[in-house]
């Protein structure tokens, strides 16, 4: 199971544009919330993915992305976008090699029936590919908020950093 100090496992997936984002290449860039959700279109998954478009200029403002992942495929992950308005960028992991390779393939029971699915997790990823944060079993009513904090907090870390560094080779 991936855990906090881990170095990201790197991928790249189609959004909904067909377009391959490749976490590789966000190094050094940009912070990145990396989220795993079930299915597009239902409750919880529609109300997490317009609460991350809602503030996605304010995690922008922090030198981070926000990147949404399940298994439907790019035109139900357009439909969904544009039903919704969402401005977030949405994976496609169809084939769920993502989702098992972050350890989000997991068995579930839905009225009574076990069957294998996304457990809704977030990942925070920092500018060097480290996973800072990891949240199993969230929430999504709130969730983005109780994220944007912690990705405040992670810049803020990293500008401190950063004038503590220059102080020690002034």
């Amino acid at each position: 199971m991936l855990q906090i100090g881990d170095i990201a496992p790197t991928f790249s997936l189609p959004d909904a544009d067909m377009e391959d984002f490749d976490l590789a290449a966000e190094r050094g860039r940009h912070h990145v919330v990396l989220y795993f959700y079930p299915r597009d279109n239902t409750p919880g998954c529609t109300l997490q993915a317009a609460d991350f478009s809602d503030h996605e200029d304010d995690f922008a403002r922090y030198g981070c992305i926000i990147i949404g992942v399940s298994p439907d495929d790019c035109l139900t992950h357009a439909e969904f976008r544009d039903q919704h308005g969402l401005s977030i960028r949405l994976l496609s992991d169809v084939e769920t090699e993502v989702c098992r390779l972050y350890d989000v393939w997991q068995p579930k029971e839905v009225d009574g029936v076990k069957k294998m699915g996304v457990a809704r997790t977030t990942f925070v990823i920092d500018k060097e590919g480290i996973v800072r944060h990891a949240l199993r079993d969230v929430t999504p009513r709130g969730h983005a908020a109780g994220v944007f904090e912690l990705v405040r907090k992670l810049e803020t870390e990293n500008a401190n950093g950063n004038r503590q560094e220059q102080r020690r080779n002034a």
